[in-house]
């Protein structure tokens, strides 16, 4: 089988202002076999035409385009806010994450953090992620429009089984970029690739569920259940499948969503990996594994120049210039997070389930303190002199502005130095690396089927898949880092000397519904903090105004604008933050259409 690498770089031709027309590539990589089309190298061989590209491999390099724009391209779709790992949309909005760094570096992502969304600079940033939901959007189109004119110009280019693959493929994929949009403004339009008005009107937050529905539905139906030609990184039908009850569940289409869920647990097609350590990690051998649904494939030392092919949107939130990295310092976890993952010394359950004051610390929580915490946090979160991977102990000299982002550094996507996953190029070569971006993962979809559950009273399911994770969770912990033997432990392992790590399960079942409920989503912060998921769940769960107004100004003993001065400006959380604001740029940009353009979400 032959195709273009999904590496090769882009170049932004003229378009339509709204969706920029038909994706063209441009500068594509090489027509080449692999076993894994998203992580092979490829060189650059030059430029091609929509006519060049009728055929077979310009069908597979456009959709490999698709692919492609799952993260920030330093070309389509600007800059941080387009970050396959949604950091400044997902964590810093959220009680997980402060915008980290210092004042003057990045400040457009200052009134984000503080809820100040009409704010002027925040529209550039707000742009940023519509350009690359809906270049996205593009690319799949495009992939299917091509491959409706080459099967048509030229009958047995193409065989029917990839066809209905390739088409799969990029039905999965527009369906994935409108849902990051719809989670993102909820009322936006929905574009086909019939489509000529790209002025379309938004559809209600309803109406966009429905379609993305009816899109996945049209994949299942059309991929098979292995990756197409063996190439690992491909959408299947499982992938549809996993991602159609995430769509319902965020939905809170509960019901339909469980029987989606369960389908997909009882296939056995996904499961939990061995140990935490496992999941975020630049070791080639487990990459891609059991529990990776879908993931940006980043990818270094491929002969791109510049290292723009890795994990090109979340490389400044690396520890600063102290450290091995060098740069930037931002997405620092939250005081209230790192406070979060203390546990019950008797039962190792979370400690906020029964301390009242759980959130009272602002101290710096250094190695060496005897209170017990969810091994999860040392893989979550660095913090002073305790070991960072394999790097050696985190220290304070890692810290850009600790009176500005605190003292922690954010940790899961930052590569082993053992693993070799570190970039030989680019700006700052330190901080790329080829640490796969889950954006959804078997982890999350289990605690998705766990809400379900909850929501249909089978109170037990639920309690069992939450052990569920919490077992894995206690398999491993961080390790010494002295060798790469020892970067993860047992977590009782007589080497650590720096933290007292204590996880249990729930052994009584839960005492009704909300306490099922707290439970499950107790278990979603500590398991999926830092990867961009936080604040889309507070806002689905309908409780974003009660948590955040609560986090900047005071919870069980804690208040984050006494911590951070930033978080003094903060405004308050309200209705209308339900959604972000629409860019006004693209508003201006749909005048004129057909069906009357774009309207601004309600308090914008």
């Amino acid at each position: 089988m032959i195709f273009f690498n999904q590496r090769a770089a882009m170049k932004k031709v003229s378009r339509q202002p709204l969706l920029l027309g038909m994706a063209v590539m441009c500068v594509v990589g090489t027509v080449y076999g692999c076993s894994d089309f998203l992580t092979d190298a490829a060189k650059p061989q030059g430029t091609l035409d929509e006519g060049t590209l009728a055929n077979r491999a310009g069908v597979e390099g456009t959709l490999i385009a698709a692919y492609r724009q799952l993260d920030h391209t330093n070309g389509v779709g600007g800059a941080w806010a387009s970050a396959a790992s949604n950091w400044i949309w997902g964590s810093v909005t959220s009680d997980d994450a402060y915008k980290g760094s210092e004042a003057t570096d990045q400040p457009a992502i200052d009134p984000i953090e503080q809820y100040q969304w009409s704010a002027p600079n925040v529209e550039g940033e707000l742009n940023d992620k519509w350009r690359a939901m809906y270049e996205g959007v593009v690319r799949s189109n495009a992939t299917i429009n091509l491959l409706k004119s080459v099967t048509a110009s030229k009958p047995g280019e193409i065989s029917a089984a990839d066809a209905k693959g390739i088409e799969g493929e990029a039905l999965f994929l527009r369906a994935h970029y409108h849902f990051e949009a719809w989670r993102m403004w909820g009322n936006i339009p929905y574009f086909r690739e019939t489509d000529k008005d790209f002025g379309k009107a938004n559809l209600a937050s309803g109406e966009v569920v429905t379609e993305i529905l009816k899109d996945l539905d049209a994949a299942i139906a059309l991929l098979l259940t292995a990756p197409r030609n063996g190439d690992v990184g491909r959408a299947t039908q499982w992938t549809a499948k996993a991602y159609k009850g995430r769509v319902q569940v965020h939905a809170g289409q509960f019901a339909a969503g469980l029987a989606t869920l369960r389908e997909v647990r009882a296939s056995g097609r996904y499961a939990l990996e061995e140990s935490f350590d496992r999941v975020w990690t630049g070791f080639k051998e487990y990459e891609n594994g059991k529990e990776t649904i879908l993931a940006y494939q980043a990818s270094a030392n491929d002969l791109q120049p510049n290292g723009d092919n890795a994990n090109w949107g979340a490389r400044l939130t690396f520890p600063h210039s102290g450290s091995p990295f060098g740069c930037c310092g931002f997405h620092q976890p939250s005081q209230n997070l790192v406070n979060f993952f203390a546990t019950d010394a008797a039962t190792g359950l979370p400690a906020a389930l029964t301390n009242a004051n759980w959130n009272a610390s602002n101290a710096n929580f250094s190695a060496g303190s005897p209170a017990p915490v969810d091994p999860r946090l040392d893989f979550t979160v660095g913090r002073d002199r305790v070991p960072y991977k394999d790097w050696g102990p985190h220290a304070p000299d890692w810290i850009r502005s600790p009176s500005y982002g605190g003292v922690y550094s954010n940790k899961k996507n930052v590569h082993e130095k053992a693993s070799g996953a570190q970039s030989n190029v680019g700006w700052v070569n330190t901080q790329l690396n080829s640490v796969n971006v889950h954006m959804y993962r078997y982890a999350d979809l289990l605690l998705l089927l766990a809400e379900a559950e909850v929501e249909a009273g089978s109170m037990e399911n639920a309690r069992t898949i939450v052990n569920e994770i919490r077992a894995r969770a206690a398999v491993r912990a961080q390790g010494p880092g002295t060798d790469r033997a020892t970067i993860a432990v047992p977590i009782n392992d007589p080497s650590i000397t720096w933290a007292t790590y204590k996880i249990g399960l729930y052994t009584a079942p839960f005492a009704g519904q909300a306490a099922a409920r707290a439970a499950v989503r107790n278990e979603r912060r500590l398991e999926l903090a830092m990867e961009g998921q936080r604040f889309f769940d507070l806002r689905r769960w309908g409780i974003a105004e009660q948590v955040l107004n609560s986090y900047i100004n005071g919870v069980a003993g804690g208040a984050e604008k006494a911590r951070r001065v930033q978080l003094t400006g903060a405004a308050l959380f309200s209705p209308r933050h339900a959604v972000f604001p629409i860019p006004p740029i693209q508003i201006e940009l749909s005048k004129g259409g057909e069906s009357g353009g774009l309207k601004q979400n309600t308090g914008w």
